[in-house]
C-alpha cells in the first residue's frame, strides 16, 4: 500500500493538456511491470494483471477524472475512454509546434543550450502528434539560422558534413565556452597593460623575515612580523602601525605644548620652574606683579625692568624704574658672572 503515495509521474490532469506525456510516461510504466499487455485490444490477460493495471492508471488521474470513469473497472475501457476524450490534443499541439518549429532561429537565443533545449521540445511535440523529424531537418534548421555576421562560420560547419545533430551541437557548446573564455581574458583589463599586483604581494623581492633576500623598506613595513604571530592581513597591520604613529605625534606634540608654556616663577618661556634661573629680584618683580593685576582690574601693568636714564632722571615722571648694577649678576664673592640670554633665561 506504500507504492500508492508515490506517483512514478505527473498525474493526468482534467483539462488533458498533459494527455500526451501522460500516455506516453504510464505506457511505459505498465510495460516495465508487465502490464502493458492489458491495454491492448483481445489481450489474454488475468484478472489479477488487470487489477493491477487498473489501480496503477487511477493512480495517476486527477481526482476529478477519478470520479468521472468510478465504475470502470477494466484497464482498456479506461485506456480507450480517455484516448477518445484527449487525442483531440494532438490537433491543438501540432499547429503550435509547427508554427514554433518555422521560426526556431539560432540566433534568437543567448546560449546554444537554450536553443538545444527548444530545438528538442518542438521536435518532440511533433513526432508526438505524428510528424517526422530528422536528423538532417535538425541540422539545415540550425545551418540557416546563423547570424548574418556568421556566414563564414556556418559554411565551415556544413564543410564538416555533419551526419547527426548531436555531433554538430557539441561543437558549437566547446565553441561557446571558448569564446566565454577568450572574452573574459579579454576584458579583464586592457590590451598591452600589465595585471594588477595582488595584494600583500612584494614585488621588489622577499622581504625580511620571510624568506631571503633584503627587498625594500615598503615591503618589509607590509610584511613585517611574518611566521610571529603577527597579523599577516598587509591592511590590518597598515592601519595599525598608522594609528601608534598618530598617537605618538599626539604625545610629542602635547609635549611641546608643555614646554612651551610659561615658568609661573618668572614669566619666562621655553623652561619649567624647578629648572629657572632668573635673578630672584627678577622673580620677586614679577611676583609682585601678578599680585597687582589681582587686585586691579585683571589688567597687568606695564613695567619697564630695565630702562636706566643716564642721569637718574625718567621721562615716566614717579614711575619706579628698577636701576640694574653689574653686582647684581654677582652669584658669589669669587666673580663669577651669570649672563642673561633672550627673555630672562640663564645660563652658568
Amino acid at each position: 500500500m506504500s507504492n500508492l503515495t508515490k506517483l512514478e509521474f505527473v498525474a493526468l490532469d482534467i483539462t488533458g493538456k498533459n494527455y500526451l506525456s501522460w500516455v506516453l510516461d504510464a505506457e511505459i510504466h505498465l510495460n516495465a511491470n508487465g502490464l502493458g499487455d492489458t491495454i491492448k485490444v483481445e489481450n489474454k490477460a488475468s484478472n489479477q494483471e488487470k487489477v493491477k493495471a487498473m489501480i496503477f492508471l487511477r493512480h495517476h488521474l486527477h481526482e476529478g477524472l477519478k470520479m468521472e470513469y468510478l465504475t470502470i473497472k477494466d484497464p482498456l475501457i479506461l485506456w480507450n475512454n480517455l484516448k477518445e476524450r484527449y487525442d483531440h490534443q494532438k490537433t491543438v499541439i501540432l499547429p503550435k509546434a509547427r508554427y514554433e518549429w518555422m521560426h526556431l532561429r539560432l540566433q534568437d537565443f543567448k546560449s546554444v543550450s537554450e536553443y538545444n533545449s527548444a530545438i528538442f521540445r518542438i521536435s518532440s511535440q511533433l513526432k508526438l502528434c505524428g510528424e517526422k523529424v530528422t536528423d538532417e531537418d535538425m541540422l539545415e534548421k540550425t545551418f540557416s539560422t546563423f547570424h548574418a555576421s556568421n556566414v563564414l562560420l556556418q559554411q565551415q560547419y556544413r564543410e564538416k558534413d555533419f551526419k547527426k545533430y548531436s555531433e554538430l551541437i557539441s561543437c558549437l557548446l566547446v565553441a561557446e565556452q571558448n569564446n566565454e573564455l577568450l572574452m573574459k581574458n579579454h576584458e579583464s583589463r586592457p590590451t598591452g597593460s600589465t595585471p594588477f599586483p595582488e595584494a600583500n604581494v612584494v614585488v621588489n623581492g622577499p622581504t625580511r623575515g620571510c624568506g631571503r633576500g633584503h627587498g625594500r623598506a615598503r615591503g618589509r613595513r607590509i610584511d613585517r612580523g611574518c611566521g610571529r604571530g603577527h597579523n599577516r592581513g598587509g591592511l590590518n597591520s597598515y592601519s595599525k602601525r598608522a594609528k601608534n604613529d598618530e598617537n605618538h605625534k599626539r604625545k610629542t606634540s602635547g609635549s611641546n605644548n608643555h614646554s612651551e608654556d610659561s615658568c609661573y616663577r618668572c614669566g619666562g618661556n621655553g623652561h619649567w620652574s624647578r629648572t629657572c634661573h632668573t635673578p630672584k629680584h627678577l622673580v620677586d618683580l614679577y611676583q609682585e606683579s601678578l599680585k597687582n593685576k589681582s587686585k586691579g582690574n585683571g589688567k597687568m601693568p606695564r613695567v619697564e625692568t630695565n630702562f636706566v636714564d643716564e642721569e637718574g632722571d625718567s621721562d615716566y615722571g614717579n614711575m619706579d624704574v628698577t636701576h640694574l648694577d653689574i653686582a647684581d649678576f654677582f652669584a658669589d664673592p669669587n666673580g663669577k658672572i651669570d649672563h642673561l640670554i633672550g627673555d630672562g633665561n640663564v645660563q652658568q
